[in-house]
């Protein structure tokens, strides 16, 4: 009889998380919805994650779970999690989210019913008809594996056209590289596509039609697949195979001097707020700016910059063992005075081989080998891969390289007014119409035979 109750028990609390469950993150002063999807299958609970703002749905979630009184999952593609406590009523989970070293807080609410607001207007967001062609593809990573899907626009005409390969920043991003409803990869491919550029542009592992997906896939996964992509372009007839180039922004513009270097036969590269310093330089010098542009004092910032600094430290330290970067990164924030289960918290992803890859990799030897020609754009507002910071390393490392400083544009190539991430969502335009011409232009002149 005992068995018989704990195990009514535990399916009544399995079913009562059964439902859609809304909340939203606040990011760099921006709110994030978050929508938990949870329904009963044929064999357990089968649950997703949406993030409409990004229009990315469907993300697995594993490990769902409630005991205790505290419900918890986890997002693996996201390299993230939840845990919270769950309501007298069942009805709302009140806890932390945890991703990437970050801590935010998080309700989680059962929604009465499945509607969604409407979303902002962002009118850069190309619409049909198209004058060019656009196409679903498929293409192998034979290495990892994997199929990823994407999209390819083609200009109008008989061809072979030149090309270029999108390629996303960092977190799991569709192939528009979707972000508080802007489409970004949308915009940059029709502006190339309709100068005369093929574009190809596909959904990140473990998002949308692509697979793989795992919080250990390292930028060095990613470049494989980069170069998966110039492999399959070269099979197209309607493509010149010698004239395939990469794009990458962000974390995307690590990955193409890096996919490069492993045998990439891109013809030219374009980083777009691309780094040219370590992560672990890129996250204390972020961390710095942003609270500074938040207006703590310059005796707040310094503390940030140091704090963030050591943390760094102790994750390159400790690149090779996940459980022991978390450990030694919670035990410097402990020191600076965070609360244990907070410290905890908030390092919990930098057990993640991403995470220790991407804090200890230094794209210096990658981009010092490159000998195909390269533009680098970079926004003086930008607070997330900073010019101040990269541009002259970059200079350093390819005296060659033309390197464009844009006034007034942020991380996303927005023209903004903080560079604040709180911004981009409150912000109309997706991609500033000076960045979309200096790098068209420039792909169309290293182009032209």
């Amino acid at each position: 009889m005992i068995v018989a109750m704990e195990m009514v028990q535990a399916q009544a609390a399995q079913a009562n998380l059964v439902g859609r469950w809304e909340g939203a993150l606040n990011v760099g002063g921006t709110s994030l919805p978050i929508v938990i999807r949870v329904e009963q299958g044929p064999n357990g609970l089968v649950t997703v994650m949406d993030s409409p703002a990004q229009n990315v749905r469907g993300i697995p979630v594993a490990d769902l779970g409630q005991s205790g009184g505290v419900v918890r999952f986890a997002v693996p593609v996201a390299r993230g999690g939840f845990e919270g406590a769950v309501s007298a009523d069942g009805g709302t989970w009140t806890g932390t989210w945890t991703q990437g070293g970050a801590s935010l807080p998080l309700i989680l609410t059962r929604a009465a019913n499945a509607a969604e607001p409407a979303g902002p207007n962002r009118p850069q967001t190309p619409q049909p008809p198209f004058p060019y062609a656009a196409e679903d593809v498929t293409f192998r990573n034979d290495g990892a594996g994997i199929t990823l899907a994407g999209t390819l626009t083609l200009p109008e005409g008989s061809g072979p056209f030149p090309a270029v390969v999108l390629l996303t920043g960092s977190g799991a991003q569709d192939r528009d590289e979707t972000i508080f409803d802007h489409k970004p990869f949308a915009v940059w491919a029709d502006a190339l596509t309709r100068r005369g550029i093929a574009v190809l542009r596909y959904d990140d592992r473990g998002i949308g039609g692509s697979g793989g997906g795992g919080p250990n896939e390292t930028m060095a996964d990613f470049a494989t697949d980069a170069r998966a992509a110039i492999t399959f372009l070269q099979t197209r007839p309607e493509i010149d195979a010698a004239r395939i180039g990469l794009i990458g922004h962000s974390e995307g513009g690590a990955i193409a001097p890096l996919a490069v270097l492993n045998g990439a036969p891109a013809a030219f590269v374009v980083m777009l707020a691309g780094p040219a310093v370590s992560g672990a330089e890129i996250i204390t010098e972020q961390a710095a700016l942003i609270a500074a542009a938040s207006g703590q004092t310059p005796e707040q910032v310094a503390e940030v910059r140091r704090v963030q600094g050591r943390t760094m430290a102790a994750v390159v330290a400790n690149r090779n063992d996940g459980p022991a970067a978390a450990a030694a990164a919670s035990a410097v924030l402990v020191e600076a005075g965070i609360p244990a289960e907070q410290a905890r918290n908030s390092t919990a992803a930098m057990a993640s081989g991403w995470y220790r890859y991407f804090v200890a990799y230094d794209p210096a030897p990658a981009l010092a080998a490159l000998t195909v020609p390269l533009l680098a754009v970079y926004g003086d507002r930008d607070l997330q891969v900073p010019a101040t910071l990269d541009a002259g390393a970059l200079r350093r490392l390819q005296p060659s390289a033309e390197i464009v400083v844009l006034p007034g544009l942020n991380h996303l190539m927005q023209t903004a007014t903080t560079g604040l991430p709180g911004e981009y969502g409150t912000i109309e335009e997706t991609v500033s119409p000076l960045a979309l011409d200096t790098v068209t232009d420039w792909v169309v002149k290293v182009t032209t035979r």
